[in-house]
This record gives structure tokens, sequence and C-alpha cells, in this order.
């Protein structure tokens, strides 16, 4: 244990599984430890560093911004935000946008719109969520999540109700009139990179506009390029009434947004909804750089290649092997789903020089930067199996 972690052991809150690793600094999808130790980094901060780390416009972009403002609060306006907007509602073909500071936020933030637009409808229902799904870690985040999540923290906020994920008869039965929102990823990520059916999305879609339903698509972790697509809903067509994104917007500056159609934005008024942070100058100045890099460099096309090729060496080198239940996933969002328990894998992976996670426990997480190489894409694909292969045969020798 060297001197940071002790610190952190003694000063931080215990909340975190860390891997014994302390980083400290990074080059494209490159990190390096406090003892000089190189790995590739197949986890981008949990999706969240798209241009990998130190990228040069980025840089220019956060260092330029400083020297000018860092922050004024949402009592004046500047241009770092009217511009981040006006491109974030141009991306998305939606008519607003509300910035935030992170993927809960952003959650949180759709929740209220939804339900306050729902009360001037006339409609009093959940909010309706995925079995599998994961919006945060916050009260309502947790309400309607996982329910390993909400054990400790009752009483849990009402008006949430899971609905098993990709099934048009469970849409059928609980979507109706007074039903306030559908909340869906179109792929799951903690909860195992795990895609949502195109049809059933359109179902979805087509139910909400029978019902009057808002349609909420978290994007957090899917969008900004991630699946090769800008946004992840482009692959299935269907256009949500809300969308929540974060992670890859800051390129690891910590931004979220909101999209919504201008109706349920108009819900909110002046005093409903605010942020003192959110919408800064620093992290907006960070967020357009992300997305003019993405944009200039034909990142979200990269994704949509490298994630192929990812995809193509998994299943040379992993298809059939006993340990591997299924490799999925779009794009540069990709999960090995095991056989048997991710943990140990993941610290394997780590001792070898790649970092990745496990989600759902069992599921091998790989999300790497958007400008990551194929030979690095290679070679965590071999360590992954030199893993497997030494943990099936100490799980042969147990047997």
């Amino acid at each position: 244990m060297n001197e940071y972690q002790q610190l952190d052991q003694q000063s931080h809150f215990q909340t975190y599984k860390r891997l014994p690793i302390t980083l400290s600094h990074g080059k494209g999808a490159r990190v390096w430890d406090v003892d000089g130790r190189e790995y590739i980094d197949m986890l981008a901060g949990i999706a969240v560093n798209a241009l990998g780390h130190a990228h040069p416009a980025l840089v220019h972009a956060i260092k330029n911004q400083v020297e000018k403002l860092i922050h004024v609060s949402n009592f004046y306006l500047t241009a770092p935000q009217a511009r981040l907007s006006a491109r974030l509602v141009k991306l998305s073909g939606m008519d607003r946008v509300f910035l935030c500071n992170s993927g809960m936020e952003a959650i949180e933030g759709t929740f209220k719109a939804a339900r306050k637009f729902a009360k001037s409808q006339g409609k009093g229902g959940p909010i309706l969520s995925m079995e599998g799904c994961f919006h945060g870690r916050s009260l309502a985040g947790i309400a309607s999540g996982k329910e390993k999540y909400q054990q400790g923290f009752e009483p849990i906020p009402g008006g949430f109700r899971q609905i098993p994920f990709n099934s048009r008869e469970a849409v059928e039965e609980f979507v109706d009139d007074q039903t306030t929102a559908v909340i869906i990823e179109p792929v799951q990520g903690e909860g195992g990179i795990l895609p949502a059916d195109p049809e059933f999305l359109h179902f979805v879609r087509e139910k909400c506009d029978r019902h009057g339903t808002t349609l909420i698509f978290d994007e957090i972790q899917c969008g900004i390029g991630r699946t090769g697509r800008m946004f992840a809903w482009e692959h299935s067509g269907v256009k949500p009434d809300m969308m929540a994104l974060a992670k890859g917007l800051g390129g690891g500056v910590p931004v979220g947004a909101i999209l919504a159609r201008e109706d349920i934005s108009a819900a909110l008024q002046p005093g409903d909804h605010g942020t003192t942070f959110g919408g800064n100058p620093l992290a907006c100045a960070a967020a357009l750089a992300v997305l003019q890099t993405i944009e200039r460099d034909g990142l979200v096309a990269q994704a949509a290649e490298k994630g192929a090729f990812l995809m193509k060496e998994l299943q040379a080198k992993l298809g059939g092997h006993p340990l591997v239940e299924e490799i999925r996933g779009l794009g540069l969002m990709v999960g090995v789903a095991l056989k048997t328990d991710g943990a140990p894998v993941v610290r394997a992976m780590a001792e070898r020089g790649v970092l990745a996670n496990a989600a759902s426990l069992t599921v091998i997480r790989l999300v790497p930067p958007l400008v990551i190489s194929e030979v690095d894409l290679s070679r965590a694909v071999d360590v992954l199996r030199e893993v497997l292969e030494e943990q099936g045969d100490v799980e042969g020798k147990s047997a």
C-alpha cells in the first residue's frame, strides 16, 4: 500500500472497491501509475474519456477557458454555455437543453420535468423503468433501479415501477393514459451491456404516443459516439421525448445535459429547477472541444469500425471459450458475459496491464477511448484470453 492509498483509507468514505492502483497521468488510451507502470485503458473512466487522456484539443480548450472565466452562476450567460446549448440542440434534433453537472443530475431533471409535464396533462401515474437498469445513486435514481441499491435507504420514494426489459407484453400491460413516463437505456451499461431490441423500442414509442406518455432515453453511458452513432437511439431510429447525457460529453470534465421537446421543457418554470455549477463556462468549453473533435476527426465512424474490429477479435479469440457465455454490444461499448465471477478476471487483467471492470458481476465491460488503436484493442483481447485460460485452469483443478 502506497502513501496515497493510506491517505484514502484514512480520509475518504470507503464506498469504492478500488483496485490497488494509484494513477498518475495518461496519454491517449494509455495511463501510468505512480510507480511508472503502464496500462491500456479499456474503461476510459467508465465510458467518460472519449478523447482519451491529455488530448491536445481538450487540454487547449480547458487552459484557454481557465484564463478567462471558470464560474459565474446561472444569473448570467456565458458564450460557451450558449454555444454548447445550440450545438446539442442541433446534433440531437431536439428543442431545448438544460445543462447540469453529472448523469445523476440529468436523470433527476428528466424525472422532475416529466412529472411536472404529466401533471399539466392530468396524469399522476408512475415512471416506468426497465429491469436491470441503472439510473444513478440518488434516491430517485435508486427508486427506479435495482433493488440491491435500495437496501438500507428506505423509505424509497414512490411513483416508480420496474417492468421487464425488451418485453412488449409488459409495455402493453403497464403503459396507460396515466403513465407519467417510460425511461430506457438504449444499451444497458451497468446492467451488463445489453442493447435494447429495436422492435421493442419502436413498440414503446408507439405505445407512448398513443397514451401521451413521455419517453426518456438515458444515454449517459451509450451516447456521444460510443456505439458508433452520435446517439445510440439512432441505431433504431426511435427518437425520445427527453434524453439524459453526461460521461463522454465532457471528455473527463464533469458535465451533464437534459434534452427535451419544447412543450416538456416549458413545464419547468423559473424556480422549478436549477443548478449552481451546471453549464459553467469551463465545463461548456470542454464539452464543445469534445464535440468538435469527435466531428472533425470522424470518431463516431471510428467507434463503429473499431467496435467491429473488437468484436471480431473477441469472437476469434474467445468465441466458444468454456467460461464465456456471450459477447455483445454496439460500437465501442462491448460486454463479455462470463459464466464465472468477473472481479478476479478484472484484477488479473490489471496485473497484466489492461484496465477494465465487471458490470453486473459477471460481464467484463470494455468501453475504451474512441481514439484507441487496433493494436491496443488486440492486445487487450489477448490479455483477457490469457486470464480466462488461467482462470479455467484454476477452476478445473479445484473441481
